[in-house]
């Protein structure tokens, strides 16, 4: 025999809004960091290019999220901040830089997050900038903007100074986010470690160079010259978009033929035109040396992965055997 079901019953209206409440709240938290169900919300990083982005997730790890204002693909010496990037950077918990190399980065920090950033070069020791001329531009090319540089700010390229940064920003999150101050440390501490091994390959694998010249697209690898032993000669100076005078090309040529270099290194973010002319004037090849100042799109590559290509790169290029 059918029996009917018992009438529900009614709930009054505060329980109705408790219920209503509890259930916004729990939809709430689930969506807040990407972590369904974890409630806890993510520290928020902008970075202003790749290797500072690499840094930070890796020094983050999964208490962070970061933004990387520079796009895959885009060299970041030409980066110009969209108003919502500018407010990004105010409402960031933390931000990670290089002054020096992105104008727009350097005055949206001075101005929105001067106490909650870290600038890479301000804990490593710098090299001085390359002087103004040896790098002559034909009339009406661009020029570096913003304050005039006194320093080399391609502090990345060298894994020492890496380390140094990765356990600055480790200490800098912890203080920032005690709750996690242990994991950054570690992470930190891991990353120090890996930058060290890293940086003793390039020593070890760069021993018996029978050449010591690298001539580059643009003075990106004075740091990685000093730390190695090398001497960087640079078609262009900090900016890699600047053009060499005639004068200039005619120097290098010169330069190439006197240290009896074998190649000229082109980037994958810059067009290669003006090293494919003068290593055609000097009669020698080319291969692309990475400032891992972005990653191509599409590409699988880190930083870490690229710094390997490039140490044998120059092994190949210096004749070490």
């Amino acid at each position: 025999m059918f029996t009917s079901p018992k009438p529900l019953r009614a709930l009054s209206l505060p329980a109705l809004a408790t219920a209503a409440l509890l259930s916004l709240t729990a939809c709430g938290n689930a969506g807040a960091d990407g972590d369904s169900g974890s409630g806890a919300a993510k520290t928020k990083i902008v970075a202003s290019f790749y290797p500072m982005a690499w840094l930070a997730e890796k020094v983050g790890g999964d208490h962070v999220s970061v933004e990387t204002l520079t796009k895959p693909g885009a060299e970041p010496h030409d980066l110009e901040l969209t108003a919502r990037q500018i407010a990004d950077v105010q409402k960031a918990d933390f931000a990670v830089y290089v002054k020096g190399v992105q104008p727009a980065m350097d005055d949206a920090v001075a101005k929105h997050a001067k106490d909650k950033s870290l600038d890479a070069v301000s804990v490593v020791k710098t090299l001085p900038a390359a002087a103004e001329d040896e790098h002559e531009h034909e009339a009406g090319g661009k020029e570096h903007e913003g304050e005039e540089l006194t320093y080399d700010p391609h502090v990345w390229l060298d894994p020492s100074r890496m380390a140094t940064i990765a356990t600055t920003l480790g200490d800098r999150l912890a203080a920032a986010d005690s709750g996690h101050a242990a994991g950054y440390k570690a992470n930190a501490k891991a990353l120090a470690g890996q930058l060290t091994a890293l940086d003793q390959s390039y020593s070890q694998g760069l021993k018996g160079a029978k050449g010591k010249t690298i001539v580059t697209a643009h003075a990106a690898f004075g740091y990685l010259a000093d730390r190695y032993g090398l001497k960087q000669v640079s078609i262009a100076g900090v900016d890699p978009n600047s053009e060499p005078s005639p004068k200039r090309i005619a120097e290098l040529t010169h330069e190439v033929r006197e240290a009896g270099a074998t190649t000229i290194f082109t980037e994958t973010l810059v067009s290669p035109k003006v090293a494919e002319s003068l290593a055609r004037e000097a009669k020698v090849k080319t291969a692309v040396l990475d400032p891992v100042e972005g990653i191509a799109k599409g590409s699988s590559d880190d930083y870490m992965s690229i710094m390997k290509k490039n140490l044998e790169t120059l092994r190949t290029a210096l004749g070490v055997t």
